[in-house]
């Protein structure tokens, strides 16, 4: 069954500012594949001639649109599709699977990103020897702040998971599919789903934000998080909103690579990011830390 369609407002037009837009690279063509890759039946995409049916208002029965991505060597490749009801559980797993993999990379490489935190440990090292005059103690300091680190970095993302698997990835059809301007998305590979995306509509600034995206560590180095990425971005061309912005805590280079291999722009970082579950005690600002980073893509001036 087709998931609920997430329509955009009908009064702006799908085809029209085509022309005008920063990144040709992503041209919308017929039957929903970017214009220069191959679409729906190995046909070779060309220019906007008809807006994609994928997250629009389309004639009931009409079967949900399916992008044909990146994939193994051999294999079919990996279909970009909107969400069905049924894959709530699957979504939800990666969803679960991929924030879990911040954990140790907040409490351990995540450091390197704030140096007054590594100045203040050093500082706390070197009092210990000061006080007790004990290599091993001394020693045994930066497991235990490590640990520490490690305790209120699982503290906090448990409790940030806890937050959305209660909201939006709670029902996921509701959040994403049904209201307007909104969308999920899934990476469909030998039937399996394998990464996910979403968009939401700010309508006061007129942009779109890219979330909730995440592909199984299984399938990863395939372009998969690519081809979901340029979804949202086909998705914000065709609706005519003027840009696409995503905010992100990742610590991983990879990450930060790929939205800027899709056109991000860095617009700044932030220290003083609060997520949601935090509590801001004196020992979690001592041991849990986040970066917070901005990005954007214009698409048009307004």
């Amino acid at each position: 069954m087709t998931a609920p369609s997430c329509h955009r407002r009908g009064r702006r037009s799908a085809a029209g500012p085509a022309a005008r837009l920063r990144i040709p690279a992503l041209r919308i063509a017929r039957g929903g594949c970017v214009a220069g890759r191959r679409g729906r039946g190995g046909r070779r995409c060309h220019a906007l001639s008809a807006p994609v049916l994928s997250c629009a208002k389309r004639p009931s029965g009409t079967p949900s649109h399916c992008h044909r991505g990146a994939g193994p060597p051999g294999g079919r490749g990996v279909c970009i599709r909107e969400f069905r009801a049924a894959e709530q559980e699957a979504a939800r797993r990666i969803f679960y699977d991929g924030i879990m993999e911040r954990i140790p990379n907040t409490a351990f490489r995540g450091l390197r990103q704030h140096p007054r935190t590594q100045l203040l440990y050093a500082l706390l090292h070197a009092l210990c020897f000061a006080v007790t005059r004990s290599l091993l103690l001394t020693c045994l300091v930066p497991v235990g702040l490590l640990g520490l680190r490690y305790y209120y970095s699982r503290k906090v993302i448990l409790a940030y998971l806890e937050c959305a698997l209660h909201t939006d990835m709670a029902d996921i059809e509701q959040y994403y599919m049904k209201p307007p301007g909104s969308c999920f998305w899934v990476a469909v590979l030998d039937g399996n789903v394998v990464g996910i995306v979403a968009a939401r509509a700010h309508e006061e600034d007129n942009t779109v934000e890219l979330l909730r995206m995440s592909v199984d560590s299984r399938f990863r180095g395939k372009g998969i998080a690519k081809a979901l990425g340029r979804k949202v971005l086909e998705f914000a061309m065709v609706h005519n909103y003027s840009a696409v912005v995503l905010g992100t805590t990742a610590v991983k280079v990879a990450a930060h690579k790929l939205y800027e291999s899709l056109g991000f722009r860095h617009m700044g970082a932030s220290d003083h990011y609060v997520l949601p579950g935090m509590t801001l005690s004196l020992a979690e600002r001592l041991f849990f830390q986040v970066r917070y980073h901005r990005y954007r893509l214009q698409l048009r001036e307004e």
